[in-house]
């Protein structure tokens, strides 16, 4: 059972979150917060698997909610940051802040019930209207030469720096295997240890880190 916090000023919109999710097996709403203090108080009272946040709320927005629940060693709980919002601001604020996913409100159910299964199984996710434009902001940023002299206590194997290339263009853990011509669970195993090495929760944050650090090129 993927038990989830929704974090939203909107009544309404927080009664629609809970009608949603509560009406599949696999779910439950455990909590709701209408602003960012709230939330940060439900995740560590409850513990849930998974933050359902808004972005724009009163008193603490979600984009510093989402930074204090990511930076607590002792919570460890994904968010996924659901908002009517598409600026960039937002969406590299809450990807920076250490959100495990972005997701717009204008998505289908299917799509947002897929994507809180897909943070709650660490693997992130980001709204393919969004992508490519994430991505092509990435490519017009230099990385942070900084970063790019960071050397990792255990550096990353020539198959790991191949898999998460695969990652950054955007392939799940099948497709990725059918590429490299290996077991879906032989790629999981990998990925499993390039997360740890870079000291990513999820695999979007870990195609962050390797845009950022100049591990993987930008796309263009």
């Amino acid at each position: 059972m993927i038990r989830v916090v929704v974090a939203d000023d909107q009544a309404i919109v927080r009664a629609g979150f809970t009608v949603l999710v509560d009406a599949v097996p696999d779910m439950q709403v455990v909590g709701e917060a209408k602003d960012g203090y709230e939330a940060v108080e439900r995740v560590r009272e409850l513990r849930p698997d998974v933050v359902c946040m808004d972005v724009r709320m009163p008193g603490l927005d979600g984009i510093e909610a989402t930074r204090r629940i990511s930076a607590d060693p002792d919570l460890a709980v994904p968010v996924l940051v659901v908002t009517t919002f598409d600026l960039d601001d937002y969406v590299f604020g809450a990807l920076e802040a250490g959100a495990a996913g972005f997701l717009l409100k204008g998505a289908d159910e299917d799509t947002l019930l897929g994507a809180v299964r897909s943070v709650a199984a660490g693997d992130g996710t980001l709204d393919q209207r969004l992508t490519r434009r994430v991505l092509s902001e990435f490519a017009t940023r230099r990385p942070d030469p900084r970063r790019q002299q960071e050397r990792l206590a255990d550096p990353l194997t020539p198959r790991e720096t191949e898999i998460l290339g695969l990652l950054c263009e955007g392939l799940s853990n099948t497709e990725v295997a059918a590429r490299l011509f290996i077991e879906p669970s032989t790629v999981k195993y990998h990925v499993a240890g390039l997360l740890a090495k870079v000291g990513a929760r999820d695999r979007l944050q870990a195609v962050l880190w390797a845009f950022r650090s100049g591990v993987v090129a930008p796309p263009g």
